[in-house]
């Protein structure tokens, strides 16, 4: 069986860069020659053996971080951005890769160049009064930069979660009770109250007011998100700091976010977490029950599990309105999602909405010859009282078939089956497949046949 080889040269500058070291003091701690660093930072040659063992040895380095990071999904998101129309034609997969690779930085400058250009795009199309306003200038979506954040982080905060496991460590009995008791213990009166919004802070009172319409997960979550932004907002400032993000509106939602990490990462803390997700091979009900969460709340914190030395399963989580779209979004897998349009609709989870209370599973292949095993469940959040609107979502995890093993949900599963396995891909524009009867627009890579005297399922054919 033939070994992949491991080029890293990134990974290394970036190492190299945060020791504050030169290349020649890199190579000399690394025991090669200054030339030999210099190729495998340029990725003109595979990171060896040797060098593999003198990061562990000689800093501690978490050597599985080298053949994983941003490439991957660096590669999908510029397919994904080169087949957008205003480009004639994409590049070749192997220079997409060469530039996520050698070139991080640039590939994520296009990327934000082209979300700046579409964002124009669609505020033209929609006739945006701002555009109008004197002195109005284009800003990126702080909504879409936080979702990047996280995303391009593999949506695991080391530091944030560390704190939020140490604060969790101090509390005892139902996780509500006892983070009432410590906001109490803080000068802090907490109040439910039959009120539509979740939670409700007032500064001078000191008073924190949390919906009795909101189930008991909810309540406790919020508990804690207030917990993350009154105890640990120097964390929190200090990683905002680090992220540069672009506007005052970016930085204020990333906060919430970091704020709702923090409350993830307390009510179901890492290590006791993962032990007990790798106990019940990730039944999700159980873990739920276990940890006084929602279906949902353990679902995203399973796709957190990626702390260096101790890493979990994978997983991907998602989460799909009505109409298709994506609201959530993370990846730890090489599976991603649509970022300029609707997902693949022979995607299980948009059939979620038809089977409510209900896990559906999949196992599905995409257009890379990557298999997953794909679980999907409906998501109802009622507000509480007769009139109030319910928020229909259906929420999706999966990883690939080589951890079907770990996962309860596998059970019964043909996965030596060829044909159990249904094509999926990312987005039409950007999938190779050539027969796929749910296509709604041709992939752009690809030349069209039209045929008038004949038809077949879609209007033309793919060369």
């Amino acid at each position: 069986m033939a070994i992949r080889k491991l080029y890293a040269g990134a990974k290394l500058r970036d190492l190299r860069g945060r020791l504050a070291l030169t290349q020649k003091d890199f190579a000399a701690k690394l025991g090669i020659s200054l030339p030999y660093l210099n190729q495998m930072e340029n990725n003109n040659r595979p990171v060896s053996t040797t060098v593999v063992l003198a990061l562990a040895q000689e800093f501690g380095f978490d050597v599985t971080e080298l053949g994983q990071g941003d490439s991957e999904r660096l590669v999908s998101d510029m397919r994904e951005a080169l087949a957008d129309p205003v480009f004639a034609e994409s590049p070749p997969l192997a220079d997409l890769r060469l530039t996520a690779s050698n070139a991080p930085a640039l590939a994520r400058a296009f990327l934000e160049l082209h979300r700046a250009y579409r964002q124009t795009h669609e505020r033209l199309a929609s006739l945006d009064e701002a555009l109008g306003r004197e002195g109005s200038q284009l800003q990126p979506s702080p909504w879409e930069e936080v979702r990047d954040f996280f995303h391009y982080c593999d949506n695991y905060l080391d530091a944030v979660d560390h704190a939020a496991e140490h604060f969790a460590g101090k509390l005892t009995g139902e996780t509500r009770a006892a983070v009432t008791s410590h906001l109490q213990n803080q000068g802090i009166s907490v109040e439910i109250g039959q009120t539509t919004a979740l939670r409700s802070y007032d500064k001078d009172a000191r008073r924190l007011t949390i919906s009795g319409l909101a189930p008991p997960q909810t309540q406790g979550f919020q508990l804690l998100v207030q917990v993350a932004l009154l105890r640990q907002n120097d964390l929190l400032e200090a990683t905002l700091d680090l992220a540069r993000f672009h506007t005052d509106a970016a930085r204020a939602i990333a906060k919430l976010g970091l704020a709702n990490y923090f409350a993830g990462a307390a009510l179901m803390p890492y290590r006791r977490f993962l032990a007990a997700a790798q106990e019940t091979r990730h039944d999700l009900e159980l873990l739920a029950s276990r940890f006084g969460a929602s279906i949902e709340q353990v679902a995203h914190r399973l796709s957190t599990l990626q702390r260096p030395g101790a890493k979990g399963i994978p997983f991907f989580f998602a989460r799909v309105d009505q109409a298709g779209t994506i609201t959530k979004r993370h990846s730890a897998t090489r599976l991603q999602f649509a970022r300029f349009g609707g997902a693949c609709p022979l995607w299980n989870v948009h059939r979620a909405f038809e089977t409510q209370g209900l896990f559906l599973r999949q196992l599905a292949e995409t257009p890379d010859g990557a298999r997953y095993v794909l679980l999907a469940r409906d998501v109802t959040k009622r507000g509480g009282h007769f009139n109030a609107p319910v928020r229909r979502y259906a929420m999706a995890l999966g990883c690939e078939v080589k951890h079907a093993g770990a996962l309860v949900y596998a059970d019964g599963l043909d996965l030596n089956r060829d044909g159990a396995f249904e094509p999926i891909g990312i987005s039409c524009r950007i999938c190779e497949r050539t027969n796929c009867h749910q296509r709604s627009v041709p992939p752009l890579e690809r030349r069209l046949s039209i045929h008038p005297e004949r038809r077949g399922v879609i209007p033309y054919e793919l060369e």
